[in-house]
């Protein structure tokens, strides 16, 4: 069970304040590139020859190319912004619009957000605070009018705010949502809450005591989604159109689920980690607070612009000066309200992952710095510390620390580079070793991926060692069951799902194949 190249040409156009747009072959296509100097064209060149090595074990570090790294990841398209000094510098795509296809992306090319759309949505939340629609430290049922959030023995003393929702502490279930294929029914926000038909998600119910601890809930975000428009009266795409979207100057971005068609027709295919374009090319989510928006790297660069600007009492387009700080003001253990804040710097951030797309953004409220890069591929991930870490050294981010290559990715390059075994030869290594923050994700993430290269031998072994390593762990019997399935293995495929549900009773998914197998479970 989870748990959740084409060569640049210049063309003579002029795009901004003094900028330069470069396209790909022919000058009336659209851009794939903008730079504000020739300075600024330098300075992509050198984050681009500037991603850290590779780095194994007994091994030369080796040097590769941005498409390289792509192509090593199965990642069809990649687009990036970034901005210094509170004005973009420079924005840039690579790769093609969907996989094995030949469409450039391009400047114009939208991407799903996934969860970045949710610090978008906190802006409009907090504007309407500021006008004395609603407040952020009222029982939000007190505002819910279509659906309440029902209450229960942990509730009956810490109330569920926006406050709380907005910073995932208000102890919401949900951590988020894989969306519906095109030709799927799509339910609706209420059914979404309630886990109800044809909805693929539990429902949104409170299970910690609001305030006590944080974890993260898409499900929050949507209650959040639902009060405004039983408030405002407004298709949710309007409202953050006319609250965020417009104002700001994102004129190519949308929340509307599914797209209409002249939006559609720019959109990237969102592509698997076996390189397999997803069905449809994208999923729809009625779940759009938290997971509905369409974007651009440049147009979410605004975003982060704004909001510079407004820390510094120099706009307030969206959020007056005193909000925005209490936006970028520690909530909860990781959060302001909406984005991740880091404590002691003036950093703010957040990740995004749809079916198909990962997202990344990061900024510094005090210099008006920072990056936001899109990819349509679950991929995405594994490039992105190295492509931002080299805008930060680019830059010189101060405040900025690099994030180490994780297990997670190094086990994952290993495997590309050097097959199963001496992935899994590292990985056991280090675990003797004592090596901090190997979980069992990490290889159940692994073991998926080769499932998904259709590979179910490998995928066996490594789900194997994954029990063998963290024999605790009920999700990763749950995998080891599921990969054995596939493989024909039923009675080892039994034996694993019921370990799984003797680790955790509560897994529902161990007794449901366990039923469809004929296996009773008591339950």
């Amino acid at each position: 069970m989870r748990r959740p190249l084409f060569r640049l040409v210049l063309a003579a156009v002029l795009f901004g304040s003094g900028g330069v747009a470069l396209a790909a072959e022919g000058t009336k296509k659209p851009a794939t590139q903008w730079l504000a100097s020739p300075a600024q064209a330098a300075r992509a060149a050198r984050v681009e020859a500037g991603l850290a090595p590779i780095v194994i074990e007994g091994e030369a570090p080796q040097s590769l190319t941005l498409p390289q790294w792509m192509a090593l990841y199965r990642i069809p398209g990649l687009s990036i912004a970034v901005f210094d000094k509170h004005a973009i510098v420079w924005s840039r795509t690579y790769g093609v619009k969907e996989a094995g296809g030949t469409e450039p992306v391009t400047l114009e090319t939208l991407f799903q957000a996934g969860s970045i759309s949710k610090p978008v949505t906190a802006l409009a939340a907090l504007h309407f605070v500021e006008a004395g629609r609603w407040s952020l430290d009222e029982n939000i049922n007190d505002r819910l009018r279509s659906w309440k959030l029902p209450e229960n023995d942990f509730t009956k003393e810490q109330k569920v705010t926006l406050r709380r929702l907005l910073s995932h502490s208000a102890g919401t279930t949900v951590h988020g949502f894989p969306g519906y294929a095109v030709d799927a029914p799509v339910p609706t926000l209420v059914q979404v809450l309630d886990g109800a038909a044809p909805a693929n998600t539990g429902p949104v119910r409170v299970d910690i005591v609001p305030g006590t601890k944080t974890r993260y809930s898409g499900g929050g975000t949507s209650i959040v989604q639902l009060m405004m428009v039983d408030q405002l009266q407004k298709p949710f795409p309007q409202l953050m159109r006319e609250t965020v979207l417009k104002p700001l100057g994102m004129s190519s971005s949308s929340y509307e689920q599914p797209l209409p068609p002249d939006l559609a027709a720019r959109t990237a295919t969102g592509t698997y980690a076996s390189g397999k374009s997803v069905a449809g090319r994208w999923h729809v989510y009625p779940e759009m607070a938290a997971a509905g928006l369409w974007t651009t790297p440049s147009d979410l660069a605004r975003v982060a612009l704004e909001v510079s600007s407004a820390t510094a009492g120099k706009s307030k387009r969206v959020l007056s000066q005193a909000m925005t700080k209490q936006m970028l003001t520690q909530q909860s253990e990781r959060f302001g309200l909406g984005f991740q804040v880091e404590p002691g710097t003036s950093q703010f951030r957040h990740g995004g992952s749809d079916e198909g797309f990962q997202a990344a953004f990061m900024a510094f409220s005090d210099t008006g710095s920072g990056v936001v890069v899109m990819a349509n591929s679950d991929n995405g991930f594994l490039l992105f510390d190295r492509l931002i870490a080299s805008v930060a050294a680019e830059y010189a981010w101060t405040g900025f620390k690099p994030e180490p290559v994780s297990p997670s990715a190094q086990v994952d390059m290993l495997m590309r580079l050097k097959g199963v075994d001496t992935a899994l030869a590292w990985y056991i290594a280090k675990h003797r070793e004592g090596l901090k923050g190997l979980e069992s994700g990490q290889l159940n993430q692994l073991g998926y991926r080769l499932l998904a290269d259709s590979k179910g031998a490998d995928a066996v072994r490594v789900f194997e060692t994954n029990v063998k390593l963290f024999p605790t762990d009920a999700n990763a019997y749950d995998s080891l069951g599921e990969a054995q399935l596939q493989l024909g293995l039923k009675e080892e495929a039994i034996a694993s799902y019921r370990k799984s549900l003797a680790l955790d009773a509560g897994n529902a998914n161990a007794v449901k194949v366990l039923g469809k197998l004929g296996v009773p479970t008591g339950k």
